[in-house]
């Protein structure tokens, strides 16, 4: 029986260039800037760095998770109104949590199949440092005596109520049912860090990366917007999670949950960062002499247990692979979130997964999980390391609190 969620096979739609910001550190050098003035940035840096002229976008399509700031509910229509979109195109955000940046291109897709427009920007922004401490319980007031209301936003969006358990306890049942070891996980995150800062130090991510300053956002007949870098910086050009962490360094640290797998050291690493892509028809980029860097083929969405949310990406991934005819060996590279290092072994071991294929420069547990960006980032790299080693198809993907998991599948159109 093939396996439930909805499929969307795209024939036309390309991915021509993206950029990010570096990914930051919570409470580091972005941890003051607006999602809204990050994703200004990055959406005016494709532009400009791709030869793309605002004019040609017909629709703005952004993903941000947590408000940063009380602009949230107009960060879609910034973002394009500031980056030099015309005035009458509009702006939609998508939100499917850890999924949102590949909604994005999948809406990107539907959108430019269905002829509402021939070039979308896709935006994915998130500062996780600006997540707020909130209270949803005194618009009435506050009574004498009465328990006050107000919670960690992020930390409280982390626990699934629905299942009673939060998301590392869902890596934690995963651990259980595929008989995951603690020595395993942190094996895993080591060997995620080894690559990432392999991948650093060779400058494989510098292509894609747009540094960071302190500047101002000008729009014509309207309130500047702009970026102040925190503390002393002056420039942020590199991510900063990275770093050399061996197995006997990452053994030491203490199990969130007693007697479990994950520990702050082989989990997600809290970041702040953006992410841009500019998406077309196959008629769009051959009118403006553009040359893309993949065909996004198809995206799979699919819903699991809420308390093990982290396999989603297994059946969205077979999904892709039953509707598209392919097999799990002809994709060449897989870039799956490191929501949790249990959760994406577990991935791996449902699917039969080469782990050689997986994640080759390096994953969330070293890079970062801005939650709305990383769909848009790992999506931008995969497309770059296919090319860089001359291989055909490549799935980006990731789990969906909740119960959810997405997946992309892409081409290198010079393997084609």
């Amino acid at each position: 029986m093939a396996h439930k969620g909805f499929f969307n096979a795209f024939q036309d739609v390309w991915m021509l260039a993206g950029v990010r910001t570096p990914m930051v550190d919570y409470c580091g050098a972005l941890g003051h800037i607006s999602p809204t003035d990050l994703g200004i940035k990055v959406a005016r840096e494709t532009l400009a760095r791709h030869g793309v002229n605002p004019a040609d976008i017909g629709s703005v399509i952004t993903g941000n998770m947590a408000p940063g700031d009380f602009d949230q509910f107009v960060l879609p229509r910034h973002i394009g109104l500031y980056a030099g979109v015309p005035q009458d195109v509009p702006a939609i955000m998508a939100q499917r949590i850890c999924g949102t940046g590949f909604e994005l291109f999948r809406q990107a897709g539907e959108q430019i199949e269905a002829g509402v427009c021939d070039a979308a920007l896709v935006v994915g922004t998130e500062s996780m440092t600006r997540n707020p401490i909130a209270a949803f319980d005194h618009r009435s007031g506050f009574k004498l005596g009465a328990p006050v209301g107000f919670k960690d936003f992020m930390w409280e969006a982390l626990k699934d109520p629905a299942a009673g358990v939060n998301m590392i306890q869902t890596a934690e049942n995963l651990a259980r049912q595929y008989g995951i070891s603690r020595q395993e996980v942190d094996q895993f995150a080591s060997d995620s860090f080894a690559k990432a800062v392999a991948a650093q130090e060779a400058g494989f991510f510098d292509e894609e990366i747009v540094p960071v300053v302190s500047e101002i956002f000008e729009l014509d007949g309207y309130r500047p917007r702009g970026i102040k870098l925190q503390g002393k910086a002056t420039s942020v050009e590199h991510d900063t999670h990275p770093r050399l962490s061996p197995v006997e360094v990452l053994a030491k640290l203490k199990p969130v949950y007693e007697g479990g797998v994950q520990t702050g050291g082989n989990s997600s690493a809290l970041v702040d960062a953006a992410a841009a892509c500019i998406v077309t028809s196959g008629d769009y980029a051959k009118a403006q002499g553009k040359k893309p860097a993949a065909r996004v083929v198809a995206a799979a969405a699919v819903g699991v247990p809420p308390e093990i949310m982290g396999i989603g990406p297994a059946p969205a991934i077979r999904l892709l692979l039953e509707r598209t005819g392919l097999r799990l060996d002809d994709i060449g590279c897989f870039e799956i979130n490191e929501a949790q290092g249990a959760q994406t072994l577990a991935v791996g071991r449902e699917l039969g997964l080469d782990l050689a294929r997986l994640n080759v420069n390096g994953g969330a547990i070293a890079l970062g999980h801005p939650l709305a960006a990383t769909g848009v980032r790992l999506t931008l790299t995969l497309a770059r390391e296919l090319r860089r080693r001359s291989l055909r198809w490549g799935i980006s993907s990731a789990c969906v609190g909740g119960g959810q998991g997405i997946a992309l599948l892409i081409e290198n159109p010079d393997a084609a």
